[in-house]
């Protein structure tokens, strides 16, 4: 099968050039390994101009311009939703469903950050509150940093990208932006979008390249204060490494747990399915946020599986870019054939694949596994595809919670149960960033704090709020002030 698209020869967006090379990355829809577009093969040089222009620009939207950019952002991703959802299909591989999803979450994380964008954020304390006490009183104002490396990943083009500019523009910083050569077509549509909104084009740059070539200037170049990553773990810790004295925001991995309780009924063991199962496979579980276990406790294990296994068989899995499909590819064959690889090892462990209708390439079904051990590699590492795999615990919460803690992750979690006390134990048990009761692990808006602990973070958290936070340095300052 053959797409009829043309294909997309992009540019970097350096200080309002289009910057191109003779040596360009191709990037590949995953569903037929076609080319649709290129990018520049770009290097050191090239991010190092982009840092240099950022350092030397001194960005004076006001707080009002800065939200109407944002607003007219959000309401341009509004606009193009489906040019940039079949974008998103096209070099991610997604469907198209999951696809518009995207799209209506990076324009929340805009709006949200325009709505915060005019709120001051200075702090003021009175001096006479002891008896060293003076007539004074001291201020608090927040100032952009020189210049923010954002480092993106493959899974969310849009949105992840979405989260590191927006609260940047929010806070007058400037942003150069590499995405990962994977999926570097939608940042760069959105680069473009935010100058159409008024951006300006010193304020987000894009450079694009191997990391081999490209990478250690992202993160060693004297121009940068903020280093913000999301993806792999080696990555992450790799630039931690090589970041010495520079402030680093690393959102990397997760093995994220749905607990499934003893005291519920059947209809609620139903509903509990129905989350498990789309949260092992939005976004083709490519998210790090995903079900990437689902741990069931014995006694109604038995009930629970089969409502799994119902689920799963009806989701209709195929070409992303057919409107029905329920279920796209993962981002490449090698990444498909790793999953199935943990899916065959963990059958061999003692685990009972109940479904599997078999891979083609990149497409991977959501392969149902029972009775995985809880130390099968499937479970431990983070399987970053759309398995459903069902790891049966006992029935002794502690035990379940120990079992939940075993990995090196602890990003998010969430927990099935209708008894309060139990449900405070595991918010309290759990070793993670995020303790979500009736809900997929991954739940969030796009201004509440998320990020995780261990392998997973270095607990600065993300989420529109927190980000505007970190993306400023606290100036304090006083005044006399007699009563």
């Amino acid at each position: 099968m053959t797409i009829n698209v043309e294909i997309r020869n992009e540019g970097m967006r350096i200080g309002g050039e289009k910057v191109f090379t003779d040596d360009v990355v191709p990037v590949h829809y995953p569903y037929t390994d076609e080319i649709i577009g290129t990018v520049p093969a770009g290097g050191a040089g090239h991010a190092a101009r982009a840092f240099q222009i950022a350092a030397d620009y001194t960005p004076v939207l006001t707080r009002y311009e800065r939200q109407q950019i944002l607003f007219r952002a959000a309401e341009l991703i509004r606009e193009k939703r489906d040019w940039l959802a079949k974008w998103l299909t096209l070099e991610l591989g997604i469907c198209h469903q999951h696809a518009l999803y995207e799209t209506g979450r990076s324009y929340d994380v805009f709006t949200l950050a325009g709505q915060m964008a005019i709120l001051d954020d200075g702090q003021i304390f009175s001096c006479d509150l002891t008896p060293q006490g003076k007539d004074r009183k001291i201020f608090t104002k927040r100032e952009p940093v020189r210049a923010i490396s954002a480092i993106t990943p493959f899974n969310h083009p849009l949105n992840m990208v979405s989260h590191k500019i927006a609260p940047a523009i929010a806070t007058n910083n400037c942003v150069v932006c590499k995405p990962t050569e994977l999926t570097p077509l939608t940042a760069i549509a959105l680069a473009d979008i935010l100058y159409e909104a008024g951006l300006p084009h010193e304020m987000f740059q894009i450079v694009t390249g191997w990391p081999k070539d490209i990478g250690d200037e992202m993160i060693t170049n004297d121009n940068i204060d903020i280093i913000t990553f999301t993806g792999g773990v080696p990555v992450g810790k790799m630039i931690a490494d090589k970041a010495g004295y520079k402030r680093t925001a690393l959102e990397l991995g997760g093995n994220d747990p749905l607990i499934i309780l003893n005291d519920l009924s059947d209809a609620d063991l139903e509903k509990a399915a129905t989350i498990a199962v789309a949260g092992a496979t939005g976004n083709s579980g490519q998210r790090c946020t995903a079900v990437k276990r689902i741990l069931v406790q014995e006694s109604v294990a038995d009930r629970f599986v089969p409502k799994v296994l119902e689920k799963a068989r009806a989701i209709k899995f195929g070409d992303p870019m057919d409107p029905d499909t329920q279920l796209g590819c993962v981002v490449h064959a090698r990444a498909a054939e790793l999953f199935e690889k943990r899916v065959l090892m963990a059958a061999e462990e003692g685990a009972e694949i109940l479904y599997h209708p078999g891979r083609q390439g990149a497409l991977l079904p959501p392969i149902v596994v029972d009775r995985v051990p809880h130390g099968s590699e499937l479970v431990m590492e983070e399987t970053f595809g759309p398995i459903v795999p069902i790891v049966r615990v006992p029935d002794n919460d502690e035990e379940v919670m120990a079992i939940s803690n075993s990995t090196e992750f602890g990003l998010s979690s969430g927990v099935c149960t209708n008894d309060l006390n139990r449900a405070i134990a595991y918010i309290n048990g759990l070793n993670v960033g995020t303790c979500n009761i009736w809900e997929q692990p991954g739940y969030r808006i796009e201004m509440s704090p998320f990020g995780g602990i261990k392998d997973s973070g270095n607990a600065v958290k993300e989420g529109v709020l927190e980000a505007m936070k970190f993306f400023t340095n606290v100036k304090t300052y006083s005044l006399p002030w007699p009563r």
